[in-house]
């Protein structure tokens, strides 16, 4: 295996691991941000308001696309499988 191989994996194994982590990062930045607007607003300064709603929008966008992530994985993880053989020659 040459160095350019490796480094051309790694960087498939990082764009794949960015594509499944961004939906939950996108919505509990967005329901953080929305929360501390609120929070801004009216002072409530507690501190389970601004951690809640973040772990119940991951939790629900992981229920929502959890079945293309895993596909997404699935797909991914078959394709090096596949490859193995072709790699090591």
């Amino acid at each position: 295996m040459s160095p350019d191989f490796i480094v051309s994996m790694g960087q498939k194994a990082l764009e794949m691991a960015i594509l499944l982590a961004m939906p939950v990062l996108i919505a509990t930045f967005l329901v953080g941000l929305v929360v501390s607007i609120f929070q801004a607003a009216t002072q409530i300064q507690e501190m389970t308001l601004a951690y809640i709603p973040k772990i119940v929008a991951a939790m629900v966008t992981i229920f929502l696309l959890g079945g293309w992530m895993m596909g997404k994985l699935v797909d991914f993880t078959k394709e090096v499988f596949i490859n193995i053989p072709v790699w090591i020659r």
